[in-house]
C-alpha cells in the first residue's frame, strides 16, 4: 500500500483500468477497489481522493451496484464519471431519469461556472459521452458547472466537500483535455504529491521482499518474458543468491533464446540460474497432437511437472516468486467478478500446496508498461524490455498441426528472418506483434529449375494498443519482400510465403 494514493471504486465501467493508468501517469498512486469494500478498508487506505467508476447499470436498476453511502462522509474529495455521476445525485438526494435522447459519442461541453477542476480548461471543450440517464435535479449544496445540448446538468460540484461529478469520461483519449482535468481533480481538489515513480517503487519493494523472506530461499521460474525477467531481477536486488531462477527449454522457443536468458540473468545479473533442457521431453508429448488447446494443455501441465522437479532438488525453498500484473489481480477481485480462466502455462499454483510455499509477488501493483519501465530502471537491456508479447505456449501454436522438432526447426529460422528484417527497418517497436506461422499445408514450386512441393510459411503482423482488439500492420512492400526472399532462399523445405491480411475481430492475432 503506497503512502499517498487515489482511490478508484470499481462499478463495472470498461474503462475502470484506464482511470488508474491515468492517475498513475501523473506520479500519483492508484488502486482499484470493488465498488462495495466497506468505508473501514477505505480508511485503512488513508486516500486523498476517491473517484467512483462508470458502469453499465442504471441507478434504479434491480440490484444496481451502490457504494458503502458513509463513503460521502469521510471528508476526502469524491470524482464521479458517468455512473459515478449518477449515483452521487441518486445517493445525496438528487433525481435521475432517463434521458429523452441517449448521448455517445463526441459532445461539446460549456463550462458555465469557474472551479478549479477546470482550470485552465476553454469555456468550450469536446468531450466523450456514453449514457442513458442524466441528472434531472442535482443535490442540495450542488451547482451545476457545465451543460451540453443534451445534458442540462453534465458536470455539478458540490464545492464545501470537494465533490465533483462529470457525465463524459476524462479518462479517454476521445476527451481530448480530459487528462487536464484528471490532472486538476488531483493536484488543484486533493492535494496528491507526484511521489509514485519507478524509484519509489524499487525501494519500497525490496524493503518488503526483505522483510517477508528473511533468510529464506526462493525460487522464480523464468520465461524469457519481460514479467518474469522483471521479476526475477527485483527479487534478486532484494536477496541476491538467496533466489534461483529456473528456465525450461521446452524445444518451443524462438532461436537462441535460452542462450539470451543465460547471458541476461547469469552474467549480466551474476543470479543463480538452472538452465533445463527438456525440449525431447515436451516434444514426445506433443507427437500426434493437432487440437492447439490440447497442445496448450499438455506444455502448461508439463512445465509445471519440470519445474516442480527442479525446485524439489534446491534444499530450503519457502517461496515462489511471479510475474503477477495488476490487471490479473483486478479481474479477481472486481465488480466483474473472479476471473473465468487462468493462462495454465504461467499456473504453477500447484506448487504452492505440494511444496508448501509462499508467494512473492513483486509485480502485482503494477501496469505493464509500468513494469517496462520499471526494467529500464534496472537496467535490463532494451532487448527484453521492449520484448513482442510471445505466447506462453510458444512455437506450438504458431505449429499449425502436428508438432516435431523438424518443423520448430523451420518455424525458427523463418521467424528469425521476420524479426531480423522488422528490426532492421526499424519496425520493431512500432508494431504489437510480427512473427511468422507455418502452415499445414505445401504447394507446388520452381526452384534451380526443378519442380517443388514445400511448406508455405505466413507472416503476421500487427497493430494494437492492448492485444483486445488489433489491425493488420502496412508494412511497406520492400520489407515484406526482402522478408519472403530471405525466407524462402535461406530456409530449406519453403517455397511459398504469404501474409496474413485479416483484423481482430473477427481474426485472432494468433493463428491457434
Amino acid at each position: 500500500m503506497f503512502p499517498e494514493n487515489v482511490l478508484v471504486l470499481d462499478f463495472g465501467s470498461q474503462y475502470t483500468q484506464l482511470i488508474a493508468r491515468r492517475v498513475r501517469e501523473n506520479k500519483v498512486y492508484s488502486e482499484i477497489l470493488p465498488f462495495n469494500i466497506s468505508v473501514e478498508k477505505i480508511r485503512e487506505f488513508n486516500p486523498k481522493g476517491i473517484i467512483l467508476s462508470g458502469g453499465p447499470s442504471s441507478v434504479y436498476d434491480k440490484g444496481a451496484p451502490v457504494p458503502d453511502l458513509a463513503v460521502f462522509d469521510l471528508g476526502i474529495p469524491v470524482l464521479g464519471i458517468c455512473y459515478g455521476m449518477q449515483l452521487i445525485a441518486h445517493c445525496l438526494g438528487g433525481k435521475v431519469a432517463r434521458a429523452r435522447k441517449r448521448e455517445f459519442g463526441r459532445a461539446e461541453l460549456i463550462i458555465d461556472r469557474k472551479t478549479s477542476l477546470f482550470q485552465g480548461i476553454p469555456k468550450k471543450t469536446v468531450v466523450w459521452m456514453s449514457h442513458g440517464d442524466r441528472i434531472e435535479q442535482y443535490p442540495r449544496d450542488f451547482l451545476s458547472i457545465a451543460h451540453t445540448d443534451n445534458s442540462p446538468v453534465a458536470v455539478m460540484a458540490d464545492k464545501v466537500r470537494n465533490f465533483y461529478a462529470l457525465q463524459f469520461h476524462p479518462e479517454v483519449a476521445h476527451t481530448p483535455l480530459g487528462a487536464k482535468i484528471l490532472r486538476n481533480f488531483l493536484f488543484e481538489i486533493c492535494r496528491c504529491r507526484p511521489l509514485w515513480t519507478m524509484k519509489s517503487f524499487i525501494e519500497a519493494t525490496t524493503k518488503e521482499i526483505r522483510e517477508k523472506v528473511g533468510d529464506k530461499k526462493v525460487v522464480c521460474g523464468i520465461s524469457g518474458g519481460v514479467d518474469s525477467t522483471v521479476t526475477a531481477v527485483l527479487v534478486h536486488r532484494a536477496i541476491g543468491k538467496q533466489l534461483t531462477c529456473i528456465f525450461v527449454d521446452n524445444g518451443v522457443l524462438r532461436e537462441g533464446e535460452a542462450r539470451k536468458v543465460e547471458i541476461t540473468l547469469r552474467k549480466h545479473f551474476h543470479m543463480n540460474l538452472d538452465c533445463i533442457d527438456a525440449s525431447d521431453r515436451f516434444l514426445k508429448k506433443l507427437k500426434g497432437i493437432t487440437d492447439p488447446e490440447k497442445k496448450r494443455k499438455i506444455i502448461g501441465n508439463e512445465f509445471i511437472r519440470v519445474f516442480e522437479e527442479e525446485a524439489g532438488k534446491i534444499k530450503g525453498v519457502q517461496f515462489l516468486a511471479q510475474g503477477t500484473l495488476y490487471p490479473d489481480v483486478i479481474e479477481s477481485v472486481s465488480f466483474k467478478g473472479p476471473s473465468a480462466t487462468i493462462k495454465s502455462h504461467h499456473n504453477v499454483g500447484g506448487l504452492l500446496k505440494r511444496m508448501k510455499l509462499k508467494l512473492v509477488e513483486p509485480l502485482r501493483e503494477l501496469f505493464k508498461d509500468e513494469v517496462r519501465l520499471l526494467g529500464k530502471d534496472l537496467d535490463i537491456p532494451d532487448e527484453i524490455i521492449n520484448r513482442q508479447p510471445f505466447p506462453g505456449p510458444g512455437l506450438a501454436i504458431r505449429v499449425i498441426g502436428e508438432v516435431t522438432k523438424e518443423r520448430c526447426d523451420i518455424l525458427r529460422q523463418a521467424d528469425a528472418i521476420v524479426l531480423n528484417e522488422i528490426k532492421k527497418a526499424g519496425l520493431y517497436t512500432k508494431l504489437w506483434q510480427a512473427f511468422a506461422v507455418l502452415l499445414p499445408v505445401k504447394s507446388v514450386g520452381v526452384m534451380g529449375d526443378e519442380r517443388t512441393y514445400e511448406n508455405v510459411i505466413a507472416v503476421r503482423a500487427v497493430n494494437s494498443l492492448d492485444g483486445m482488439t488489433a489491425d493488420w500492420a502496412r508494412i511497406p512492400y520492400p520489407v515484406l519482400g526482402a522478408v519472403a526472399n530471405r525466407i524462402i532462399n535461406e530456409v530449406k523445405g519453403v517455397n511459398r510465403v504469404v501474409y496474413d491480411v485479416s483484423s481482430k475481430p473477427p481474426s485472432t492475432i494468433e493463428w491457434e
